[in-house]
């Protein structure tokens, strides 16, 4: 099932993510942000269980801001995670 997910806080606008039933992302763009993230992000978190990346980036800071893409990405996570 493919979400969507408005991010805040941060420079990226928008994350669009697919997710598997089972809770395995299938694959994850970014609008707006770093280019170099979103690319990485979406290779390094394809295949991977909503669990696992939760857990891995829950909390990252980013400079002085209390949030980050990455803790972004697993609040998103988290929303999705609650609606299956």
């Amino acid at each position: 099932m493919m979400y969507h997910f408005k991010p805040q806080g941060v420079c990226s606008t928008q994350f669009h993510i697919e997710v598997s039933e089972e809770g395995f992302v299938e694959s994850l763009s970014v609008d707006d942000g770093c280019d170099g993230y979103g690319q990485g992000m979406s290779r390094l978190v394809k295949g991977r269980h909503m669990d696992e990346l939760i857990a891995l980036l829950d909390g990252i800071p980013c400079d002085q801001k209390a949030t980050s893409c990455p803790d972004q990405f697993a609040k998103m996570l988290l929303q999705i995670k609650q609606s299956l």
